[in-house]
């Protein structure tokens, strides 16, 4: 299983980018995938996740109305796209997938929202 995210960078607030998280070694409509990220100085904060058969969850209040999950199954690939970023969304962001009882993450992305 490999995951590997692009589309981090720097932005200013109100801005957008998508993130893309790239998948080998299994099919992305067999698990749960997930978004999230990394402030500086903060813990891991779960963003959206998208199950098997395209639903999607929320975890946190913050993005609400600004991001939104998505995935290709033709290109195994997930999407984050983030639309009126602000200073407190910058962090290292991380797609991961749950398959069976295992969570795989990636490397991570940096985003960067600043003037």
């Amino acid at each position: 299983v490999q995951l590997m995210e692009s589309g981090g960078g720097l932005v200013q607030p109100g801005g957008s980018l998508r993130l893309s998280c790239a998948a080998s070694g299994f099919t992305l409509s067999n698990a749960t995938m997930y978004w999230m990220r990394e402030a500086p100085g903060k813990g891991l904060e779960w963003v959206l996740g998208i199950n098997s058969v395209g639903g999607t969850t929320n975890y946190a209040d913050a993005v609400k109305g600004r991001f939104t999950i998505s995935r290709d199954t033709a290109r195994n690939t997930l999407y984050l796209q983030m639309n009126s970023l602000k200073p407190e969304d910058t962090a290292i962001y991380y797609c991961a997938a749950k398959i069976g009882s295992t969570t795989y993450r990636g490397q991570g992305t940096q985003v960067t929202v600043s003037a």
